[in-house]
């Protein structure tokens, strides 16, 4: 095999690694508010015990 595949390769799944990245933070962007009402609900319920 060359080296250009390897490389191409390689580069393909930066590009899949930083789409799901984007993915990630557009998602937690959306919720941001239900995912703190839960963090900050699911703390509450620690420490009440």
């Amino acid at each position: 095999m060359n080296r250009t595949y390897f490389r191409s390769r390689r580069g393909m799944e930066l590009v899949q690694v930083a789409i799901l990245v984007a993915i990630a933070v557009a998602l937690g962007l959306i919720f941001k508010t239900q995912i703190t009402d839960f963090v900050n609900r699911t703390f509450e319920g620690l420490s009440h015990f």
